[in-house]
């Protein structure tokens, strides 16, 4: 005998087993699509590398002959060395003297000159270990109240800046705001430091933040946690 309410209750279909192969395919793409590809690159990288490294390395410092193999990748091994090698000998006196007479040379072409000055910069403004780094993530409020944009803060403005924007009570920090998803476009703003909302978050996160266009949010802590904190 049934009730009304048995009447009542809809029918709960089971997915059919295609549905769940469909469900079951579409979250091992999910899940191998990252490795693969990341393993794809790495591999693709490794064999470019060696294609240009390895002709410039004397055949008795290669590994092949003596094992018998080809080893991708060996060739980032020799690059990485001779980087270092590099790093070191540019580090001391001679080194630093044979690089400013090369620069003397190569500010006296004028082509080059313009190449080289400006992978050069790009060089030590990616690479550089300097205190231009930035030091953290903040919110701003831009381009109006109310809404809220994601910024790294640099520096304290200083000099010219700070004595006509900032005036005598103002602390003025100045903010790069990027543009997803390429972080490294932007805008650089100067903002009061009272203004400025500092976030717990680390500087890579942000840019992860900002990289993924909101999709990628970091580990965040329970709130009960923070709270103890």
């Amino acid at each position: 005998m049934t009730t009304p309410s048995d009447e009542n209750t809809p029918l709960v279909r089971k997915p059919s087993i295609f549905a769940r192969l469909r469900s079951s395919f579409l979250t091992g793409i999910v899940v191998i699509a990252p490795v693969a590809l990341t393993i794809w690159f790495l591999w693709t990288f490794a064999g470019w590398v060696d294609s240009f490294v390895l002709p410039l390395v004397p055949d008795q410092f290669k590994p092949q002959p003596y094992l018998g193999v080809n080893l991708r990748g060996v060739g980032i091994v020799f690059f990485l060395l001779f980087t270092v090698i590099v790093g070191w000998i540019a580090k001391g006196l001679m080194g630093r003297s044979l690089i400013r007479f090369g620069e003397g040379i190569v500010n006296r072409m004028p082509i080059v000159r313009s190449i080289y000055s400006g992978v050069k910069q790009i060089a030590e403004t990616v690479f550089a270990q300097s205190e231009r780094s930035f030091e953290r993530a903040c919110l701003i409020e831009y381009p109006r109240k109310g809404i809220w944009a994601i910024g790294f803060v640099s520096t304290p403005a200083k000099g010219e800046i700070m004595q006509r924007a900032g005036g005598e009570d103002d602390d003025l920090l100045s903010v790069f705001v990027p543009t997803t998803p390429n972080p490294t476009s932007g805008f650089l703003l100067y903002f009061p430091r009272k203004d400025v909302m500092e976030l717990e978050m680390s500087v890579e996160d942000a840019a992860k933040l900002v990289i993924s266009a909101g999709l990628v949010y970091p580990n965040e802590k329970d709130p009960s946690q923070i709270a103890k904190d």
